[in-house]
């Protein structure tokens, strides 16, 4: 049976591509667009009355941890409620698959407890993705981290050329497959002894099928310009572009550097193609580190194992009440998850406004007390950064959650507005959409997001999600 087909009326359309607005109707046949005109046909379609509102491609959430909640809780809510349509998982070198490994180590306890890494390849993660139908699109990147804990007995050693050699061949399996491209985290330990050799090895099979290079420097703090050379080296000799992933420059005695750390990024963008993607939070989001514990940083804890009930508590009263420095109970909390306010305001809009940026949440779904972009990144550059700071038009925001987004992942027909494009859409109120999670209360639907659209099926509306749920994995284009 043909899905009846549906009519966006009125629409004021922003397409994804950075052009102006115009108005025009928009007619949805099956998962594609059909037409973007005035009066376009309405005969045998669900018409929607959108007028004064603007209607955009569904977002695409560039940096996201959600490999297993879309297997576990493929509504998918946090995201839908944003107007994301497609997620991109497997970041920061910390992908599901290809791992078999009953409690792996972290970081890649991000993922979620025990007993989640069963996917032997990426062809079978993307085969467990179908089954889920999940609400959103998900495109994958394959972990290096993740390479590392399936091939070696020892992670946080320099890796033989042996286990290179099996790692190569995990990854092309995963290319195959119709991986995005390859991650990196050389930040984390279990990337850490990773070299350049290494990174730009994998990165070339990456480069070699057509996919990305995403990376978690491996210092964002004192030693950042060195890190970003690494990554530009890695991509340069491998091939591919890269993506310089949640750009920060963190610690007091680094703010202000994104002045600094953007001339570098465009002085190498002249030479090799680089993008950036970040969050609009002065905050990060990780596991608890005692080494990004300064004393001086505010720091929030998400989760605990140990001691679920610090979990929405400060690190220093958590201290205090114990009687011991906060490197101590950062190591009396482990494992567990913190935020971190390691960031400057004037840092981060001034990386917002770079016109190589995209958004990504960078959102940890399974932390009991989760930072607030998980629900509300895509509103919040809309509401604040956009319309109420002004710090860029409405249509350059959008462009930097769709159309550069999907390009630069190569997400064939998605990002943009156009008769044939996959209807991805998002329908939302420019004068008040907002976001509503607070780090107090990080758990709160986005004010403003009327109606949105995966693969032309109604997915969330009036505030909530429908039973259709028509996500499915994304593979690269060709």
């Amino acid at each position: 049976m043909t899905a009846q087909a549906i009519l966006l009326r009125g629409a004021t359309v922003v397409d994804g591509s950075g052009a102006p607005r115009f108005l025009a109707d928009v007619r949805i046949e099956g998962e594609r667009i059909a037409a973007v005109a005035p009066q376009a046909d309405a005969r045998g379609a669900q018409v929607i009355d959108v007028a004064g509102r603007i209607v955009a491609p569904g977002f695409v959430d560039v940096h996201t941890h959600d490999d297993q909640i879309v297997l576990e809780a493929p509504v998918m809510l946090p995201k839908l409620s944003q107007g994301v349509t497609t997620v991109v998982v497997g970041n920061c070198g910390i992908s599901l698959a290809p791992l078999v490994h009953p409690d792996p180590p972290p970081p890649l306890n991000l993922l979620g407890g025990p007993g989640n890494y069963v996917h032997t390849s990426m062809a079978a993660y993307a085969a467990a993705v179908t089954r889920a139908r999940p609400a959103v699109n998900v495109a994958a990147l394959v972990g290096h981290s993740t390479l590392r804990v399936a091939t070696m007995d020892d992670p946080y050693r320099a890796a033989t050329r042996a286990e290179q050699t099996r790692m190569v061949e995990l990854l092309r399996e995963g290319m195959d497959a119709g991986a995005a491209g390859l991650s990196s985290g050389v930040f984390y330990p279990t990337g850490a002894a990773a070299d350049l050799d290494e990174l730009a090895l994998l990165a070339a099979v990456a480069g070699e099928a057509g996919g990305v290079y995403a990376t978690h420097i491996r210092d964002e703090f004192d030693r950042v310009l060195d890190s970003l050379d690494e990554a530009f080296a890695a991509a340069r000799r491998g091939g591919l572009p890269l993506v310089v992933s949640h750009h920060k420059c963190a610690g007091p005695r680094n703010w202000g550097r994104t002045v600094e750390t953007l001339a570098h990024i465009d002085a190498a963008r002249a030479r090799q193609p680089i993008a950036l993607d970040m969050y609009p939070y002065v905050a990060g989001s990780t596991v608890l580190d005692r080494d990004m514990v300064d004393g001086i940083i505010d720091v929030l804890v998400t989760w605990s194992t140990p001691h679920p009930e610090m979990v929405a508590r400060s690190l220093a009263d958590i201290a205090a009440e114990w009687g011991c420095t906060q490197q101590e109970a950062c190591d009396r909390l482990q494992p567990g998850g913190a935020c971190y306010f390691q960031m400057r305001e004037d840092d981060v809009q001034r990386v917002l406004r770079h016109p190589a940026t995209m958004i990504g949440s960078d959102g940890l779904p399974h932390d009991r007390h989760p930072h607030p972009r998980l629900w509300g990144t895509f509103p919040r550059v809309l509401g604040h950064y956009c319309r109420d700071l002004g710090l860029f038009p409405l249509e350059a925001a959008v462009h930097k959650m769709s159309g550069l987004s999907a390009r630069r992942f190569g997400l064939a027909d998605r990002g943009e507005i156009r008769a044939g494009a996959f209807a991805d859409l998002v329908v939302f109120d420019a004068a008040s959409v907002r976001d509503a999670a607070t780090f107090e209360e990080p758990v709160a639907p986005s004010i403003g997001i009327d109606c949105v659209l995966v693969n032309g099926a109604i997915a969330y509306r009036a505030g909530r999600a429908l039973p259709e749920r028509a996500g499915r994995f994304v593979r690269r284009a060709a």
